[in-house]
């Protein structure tokens, strides 16, 4: 369809769009700010794990229904702030109903409530007719969150550095099977970071690292590129998860990482027959597996329902 096409075409009234998660394949800690941020470098993928949004247009207001898990007040939630951040934008010429069926576990570090944010600017904006310009719909990302920003941009590997809001959009390897490793707890993001802290002296920015494009064309490559920096201090607060990460990698995945912050690991394998061999080594109590894969292609667009 012509851009022109597209700028006369009555929008639709109702969409669904899915939210899917993310992994970081890897992640270093460069700094702390005055202001208590911190300064990141990491890779992202996306994974065909996703929640489901579902948006249609109403008089007025915003209403939010989430099933599969306890996402909290409506009003804090991302996709509840993202779609007032459209409407504002838009004139609150009409108002939306919001329903998102939760797959992505909560607390894990696999960015779902990033990605409902996201997912909801886009679906809003579309509801609108894409009123919003792409460049404004990604500043609102960056305002909502860190990893915002990875999920507004539709890539399907993105380097992410300062606060994650700058992106460097990457060709992705073949995709690959993976096994999300969940224990039966959740690690908070502020709680990972405290200990990060813990016995750090934060004097100056860590210093620069060569990363040749080369290395992104292979998950042999990606996995020399190094590990994520919360493993130390949350491994060390919590011990079962490095138990688990240890049978995790005893499986010989390609690469093997706590995603951000956790508490999710994961492992990126050479088939589905390794990923699978892998679940019935590390089936047990207290955790839960799930089956997915890397996804090689953009984020789709929200679809008319």
């Amino acid at each position: 369809m012509s851009a022109a096409n597209r700028s006369t075409a009555q929008p639709p009234n109702r969409v669904v769009i899915p939210a899917h998660a993310k992994a970081n394949l890897f992640l270093r800690i460069l700094s702390k700010e005055t202001s208590g941020y911190h300064g990141l470098e990491t890779v992202f993928t996306l994974l065909e794990l996703a929640d489901e949004l579902t948006v249609e247009r109403t008089e007025g207001g915003i209403e939010l229904t989430v099933e599969g898990a306890d996402a909290g007040p409506a009003a804090a939630n991302l996709a509840y702030r993202a779609a007032d951040l459209v409407l504002d934008a838009t004139g609150r010429r009409f108002g939306v109903r919001m329903r998102l069926v939760k797959r992505i576990p909560v607390a894990a570090g696999l960015g779902g409530g990033s990605s409902d944010g996201a997912a909801a600017l886009r679906a809003v904006n579309a509801l609108a007719g894409n009123a919003v310009p792409g460049p404004e719909i990604f500043q609102f990302a960056t305002r909502l969150g860190a990893d915002v920003a990875f999920f507004a941009s539709g890539a399907p590997l993105a380097l992410a550095w300062g606060r994650g809001e700058r992106l460097f959009r990457l060709r992705p390897p073949a995709a690959a099977p993976v096994l999300l490793v969940l224990p039966d707890f959740g690690v908070s993001t502020a709680k990972a970071y405290e200990l990060a802290d813990q016995g750090r002296e934060w004097t100056g920015a860590r210093g620069p690292v060569l990363l040749e494009a080369e290395a992104f064309a292979s998950w042999g490559g990606i996995a020399r590129l190094g590990g994520n920096d919360f493993e130390v201090p949350v491994f060390g607060k919590e011990p079962v998860l490095r138990e688990l990460y240890e049978k995790l990698c005893g499986t010989r995945p390609l690469l093997a990482r706590l995603s951000g912050s956790g508490s999710a690991l994961f492992g990126v394998y050479r088939s589905e027959r390794d990923r699978d061999d892998a679940a019935m080594v590390l089936a047990g109590a207290g955790r839960r597996l799930v089956s997915t894969a890397t996804r090689p292609g953009s984020a789709p667009e929200p679809e008319p329902a």
